[in-house]
């Protein structure tokens, strides 16, 4: 489990591609200061496993499905990445709870100025554009954002000279692909909403509609 906060731009060094797999050299000091193989670690938002390190770099491997839903197969040596090591219990949640596991990919469609901020807009799928809503938070390349607008096929979201200057996102134009993974929680509510009221799980079915969310408070 991660936060969607970038701790460290990493370099890869090294990427090897297989018929259905690649195996990715990256250079992290930070992130490898206390790393051992088997740790966890977000590569612009994917959650890899350390399969080898060493006191500056380590070296982490992706099957097909990483590869089909990610735009980790773009990468080549000397592009930089977004890092960061997994959660631990009593560090503060700075973004928001982020697992590592990217639903899809999006394309930077148009970057406009806002004063300080730069207002990104993202095309994506409409499957995963159900998840999303104003005020509501998204991971962009494992970056912890607020989503701005939503569309029915693309999203904005507005980056502050911080996060430009710490993420690949400062480095992103028009055109290019990012991971998106949807906030987690909406996934959850999306399939409880899809199932069996509590007090009817032993008996008939029923839906978790909204007459039922405000019998309970929920709304």
């Amino acid at each position: 489990m991660f936060t969607g906060i970038i701790e460290e731009l990493g370099t890869v060094q090294a990427i090897i591609k297989g018929a259905h797999s690649a195996k990715l050299r990256v250079l992290a000091p930070l992130a490898v200061s206390d790393a051992k193989p088997g740790d966890s670690i977000a590569v612009n938002g994917i959650c890899l496993t350390v399969t080898a390190c060493d006191s500056a770099t380590f070296t982490a491997e992706a099957m097909a499905e990483t590869l089909d839903k990610t735009n980790l197969g773009d990468l080549k040596p000397g592009a930089k990445v977004n890092l960061e090591r997994a959660l631990r219990l009593s560090d503060r949640l700075g973004g928001h709870l982020v697992s590592g596991h990217v639903d899809g990919t999006g394309i930077i469609t148009r970057q406009t100025r806002q004063d300080i901020a730069i207002v990104t807009e993202i095309s994506c799928p409409g499957h995963l554009v159900k998840y999303m809503a104003p005020k509501g938070s998204v991971a962009i390349d494992g970056i912890s954002l607020t989503i701005k607008e939503v569309e029915e096929q693309s999203f904005t979201v507005s980056l502050i000279p911080h996060t430009r200057g710490v993420t690949t996102l400062g480095l992103k134009k028009a055109g290019d692909k990012v991971n998106l993974e949807v906030d987690i929680i909406a996934k959850y509510l999306e399939k409880l909403a899809r199932g069996e009221r509590p007090e009817q799980a032993a008996s008939s079915p029923g839906a978790l509609d909204h007459s039922f969310l405000a019998e309970h408070g929920y709304i």
